[in-house]
């Protein structure tokens, strides 16, 4: 607008003036428009504006000798002057038609629009036919994450400690992202669904389990557990495992553990340690020796391995008793020469009872996994649930996007759970049972549970259940304590 009037040269002599006192001559023209009766409110007038004539579109206009700026309305007071301040930060603030939120929307409802409208390329390669799953959530992308925690829990915003929950985290997670991953479609489950009561159950079992593990191995072999032999029992169990608990097992081939066995043998008779120091090695050479001398004599074993180990170990005493001088590298080699001679009839002699433990341990957590289940139906039939779930229907052969398992049992009505913060910590309590996990992680859960949980639209059941993932983590590597996840991803 400001080029049809001061771009055309017929124009611009024809509007254009003179002030009084310039002269033709000697001066270079300067174009200006048309002027017409100035009824402008002071301020503007103050500012640079005047009203000017259009001849092209024969109506008037505004110009600002200041900046050169043509408007067709009227300029607002409260309009900001572009060279005194360029930011606009003492203006007053034009009214929004749309907030902050619909604008993103909109925004990004285009851009969806625009990558929609993209056609693809000739050189392209075909990809195979996918389609959605029915029972796949969509994201409710118009609430924030913030937003109803207060409506589904019952928190007040009074509430210091359980606001700050609320308050965005260190870490943002930004798990609005759509799956590419494609898998072929799958029924629901037949798991059971979560419930607190189920999992202090499990809690209490899995510890009696542990405790067994350590009372079989200091009765029957006189040595304390393996480190952490028991969380690789498990972990090798659930690979084979045919069961329905989602921790113990009870359905395994073989019955025997091989991981537990092999972890148990290596510390008969003894467990063997680093060692740093002459006096050590000297030590451990005695011990390892008067071990193997008393499991072989009070274990059914044959008439040879009995003499084998016991020539053996009288040789490796008369040994110690006449070599004072000998280093630390002569006690070490003298040890590994008598676990090659007795360790094979040591080992022969132990097996038995060996595979004695692992086999009790894994009927144990059978007859736990009964008790478990049990309870389970028993908590089901309290609300009018049958575990016994019609059949899905057959799954189809096609390929559908990834989308989160689906349970087929409903879950029952779940009991209130507490939760609170301490030093950016999130405390969950049921029944004076505590688990705790950083903010960063609780946030991160929660946004996954909006994603993935379809039978909660109202996300009532969200604490109770968080509260039994972290419980069955924490009783599934041993933790008698609340469990805490590091604070720093």
């Amino acid at each position: 607008m400001a080029n049809e009037n001061h771009g055309s040269s017929r124009e611009d002599t024809a509007l254009m003036s003179h002030s009084p006192g310039t002269s033709h001559q000697n001066q270079p023209s300067s174009p200006k428009p048309a002027r017409l009766v100035q009824d402008l409110p002071d301020e503007l007038v103050q500012a640079g504006w005047e009203k000017c004539w259009s001849k092209r579109e024969s109506r008037p206009y505004y110009f600002n000798r200041f900046t050169n700026q043509s408007l067709w309305e009227m300029p607002l007071l409260g309009q900001h002057d572009v060279i005194s301040d360029p930011l606009g930060l003492n203006a007053a603030p034009a009214p929004a038609e749309m907030g902050v939120g619909d604008a993103a929307v909109e925004a990004k409802s285009r851009k969806r629009r625009l990558s929609e409208e993209v056609q693809p390329s000739g050189n392209s390669v075909k990809k195979p036919k996918i389609d959605m799953p029915a029972a796949q959530p969509t994201p409710n992308s118009s609430h924030t994450p913030g937003t109803p925690l207060l409506k589904m829990w019952g928190l007040s915003p009074e509430d210091k400690q359980q606001a700050a929950l609320l308050r965005p985290t260190e870490v943002y997670w930004d798990l609005d992202i759509q799956t590419n991953a494609v898998i072929k479609q799958r029924p629901s489950s037949k798991v059971l669904p979560p419930h607190p009561e189920v999992e202090l159950l499990r809690f209490q079992l899995m510890l009696k389990l542990r405790q067994h593990y350590r009372e079989l191995c200091q009765q029957r072999e006189g040595i304390d557990p393996p480190r952490e032999s028991f969380n690789r029992w498990m972990l090798e169990r659930k690979v084979v495992d045919k069961g329905t608990d989602p921790l113990l097992p009870s359905d395994c081939d073989p019955v025997v553990s091989p991981s537990m066995f092999r972890e148990i043998m290596n510390d008969i008779p003894i467990r063997l340690s680093r060692i740093k120091f002459r006096e050590e090695a000297k030590k451990l050479l005695f011990k390892y020796a008067e071990a193997s001398k008393r499991l072989i004599e009070s274990r059914s074993a044959s008439a040879d391995s009995r003499k084998v180990v016991k020539w053996n170990v009288e040789d490796t005493f008369s040994w110690l008793r006449r070599d004072h001088l000998a280093s630390k590298e002569d006690y070490m080699d003298r040890l590994e020469h008598l676990r090659k001679q007795c360790g094979p009839h040591v080992s022969a002699a132990a097996k038995d009872s060996v595979e004695g433990i692992c086999s009790k341990i894994y009927h144990i957590s059978l007859e736990y996994v009964k008790r478990i289940r049990e309870k389970h139906l028993a908590l089901l039939k309290e609300h009018g649930l049958s575990a016994e779930a019609e059949a899905p229907p057959e799954a189809q052969e096609r390929l559908v996007y990834c989308f989160p398992v689906r349970l087929a049992i409903p879950s029952p009505p779940l009991p209130n759970v507490e939760i609170h913060v301490e030093n950016n910590v999130a405390c969950v309590r049921y029944k004076g049972e505590m688990v705790k996990v950083s903010r960063n992680y609780f946030s991160k859960l929660w946004l996954l549970y909006r994603y993935s949980c379809i039978d909660d639209p109202s996300f009532e059941r969200f604490l109770p259940r968080v509260w039994c993932l972290l419980r069955r983590y924490q009783v599934g590597w041993g933790c008698q304590s609340g469990l805490e996840l590091p604070q720093k991803c």
